[in-house]
């Protein structure tokens, strides 16, 4: 099916506003994945509004970010209004994205586990959206992990549109493998996965291994479950000369004759930092060069995360190989992934795992484990290494092995870029499309 139009998107987004910041708190890939595919998706047509939990008073009730018109040219005000509300959208025209903030329980930050309690304030204030419109108004609710689900199943079903969910993490696959000493996720939140799936038209999965936890972990229906990659941004992520590498080096204060390994990522027991710096442990202890370990990231869960790892690589011989360093702003991250000969991504569990192909569309080999959708991210031995379990002797060995063989790692480098050329988010959108009309022909 297609629509009359370009449709009218409502993306929910509960727990974590795609304009916070990756890298610390619940903020990571599915941010930026909210963002960018909502910037895709308008500028194919689709105007788009995004929910989000307010989660402070100063914050404006809504954030237009512009569009623009068949020249290029930024919309005004004006026009990104007349865009919006127009029926059909002109050729060539980029609608605005909306950032709607709604007030949903208290405004200081809650912790995650508490946002099922003010989930109902929160559809309300979604439902309000519509009826400041007129009704009809959304074409399909697009929903973000499982708390935007509850909010998406309610919507949807009001405004007699289908809903679409993406699901980003599931607790059965966390619980499976979690780290020592961590929380499982809790039994609401699995119960709560289990209805949004059972009522969604389609969902959406970013690899094949998760379209398959959705049928045999959560009983989805095959035929509603769609398999889309997320994209990268491929023209900020990209290759640069040896010598605009040292200059990012230099930039950032890094050792030009030093090799660097970086984490970029939430600090929690999830994304396993720990495993690296235990691995730079066995380096020391065996003798071997011992690379400077930078990890860009601030604390999830527990706001002592970062001083626990720094403990750790005091305790493990290494505190002066080991750089914390906090989130960086999209274009600064890129100079980050130049500066490094090799990403690490040690994750125990990964849907998807964006920050492995941004380092290889930037060129950057990337060493990571062999969990879900890194799987499929990386090509074993053409654009880095997966590594088996979170073994620190493994890892070292594997690490040591990948920057030893510097002729290996420049072929690498190269092969880095080819493999991650097939993900872009204007083919992210473009399947989407595709899915909301499957989605809407079957409701």
């Amino acid at each position: 099916m297609t629509f009359e139009h370009a449709p009218r998107v409502a993306m929910l987004s509960v727990h974590t506003s795609p304009l916070e910041q990756p890298g610390t708190g619940d903020a990571g890939g599915m941010n930026v994945y909210v963002l960018e595919l909502s910037r895709a998706l308008a500028a194919r047509g689709a105007r788009v509004e995004i929910f989000t939990r307010a989660t402070s008073s100063d914050l404006p009730e809504t954030v237009v970010l512009p569009g623009t018109d068949a020249t290029g040219r930024e919309l005004t005000h004006d026009e990104s209004r007349d865009v919006l509300l127009a029926h059909a959208v002109e050729p060539g025209v980029t609608p605005p994205v909306l950032v709607h903030h709604v007030p949903a329980g208290p405004f200081e930050r809650l912790d995650k586990n508490d946002l099922p309690g003010v989930l109902c304030g929160m559809a309300a204030g979604v439902l309000r959206s519509e009826a400041a419109r007129r009704p009809g108004w959304y074409d399909v609710v697009h929903s973000h992990y499982w708390l935007s689900g509850q909010v998406g199943r309610i919507a949807a079903d009001r405004w007699e549109v289908p809903l679409v969910h993406t699901a980003h993490t599931l607790a059965r696959v966390k619980n499976a493998s979690l780290a020592p000493g961590d929380s499982p996720e809790p039994h609401g939140r699995v119960l709560g996965e289990e209805q949004v799936v059972a009522e969604a038209d389609a969902l959406v999965a970013s690899t094949p291994c998760e379209a398959n936890e959705l049928v045999e972990l959560y009983g989805a229906d095959p035929s509603r479950v769609h398999v889309v990659e997320p994209g990268v941004d491929l023209d900020r992520f990209a290759p640069v000369p040896a010598a605009d590498r040292l200059a990012a080096r230099r930039a950032l204060g890094l050792p030009v004759d030093r090799d660097v390994v970086l984490f970029a990522g939430r600090v929690q027991a999830l994304k396993a930092p720990d495993v690296l710096v235990q691995a730079l442990g066995v380096l020391r202890a065996t003798g071997r060069p011992v690379p400077l370990l930078v990890v860009l990231g601030g604390p999830s869960g527990r706001s002592t995360a970062v001083r626990e790892l720094q403990a750790l690589a005091a305790v493990t011989g290494v505190p002066d190989d080991v750089v914390v360093r906090p989130p960086a702003d999209r274009d600064t991250l890129a100079t980050w992934y130049h500066a490094a000969d090799v990403v690490a991504m040690p994750s125990r569990s990964e849907s998807f795992g964006l920050v492995a192909a941004e380092a290889q569309a930037s060129g950057v080999p990337v060493v990571a484990a062999s969990v879900g959708g890194l799987r499929l991210i990386v090509d074993d031995g053409v654009s880095g290494r997966l590594v088996r379990g979170h073994d620190p002797a493994v890892w070292a060995d594997v690490l040591s092995d990948v920057l030893a063989d510097k002729a290996a790692l420049t072929t690498m480098s190269a092969s880095a870029r080819q493999v991650a050329e097939r993900f872009g988010w204007g083919t992210t959108a473009d399947q989407l499309l595709k899915v909301y009309g499957v989605a809407a022909e079957g409701r």
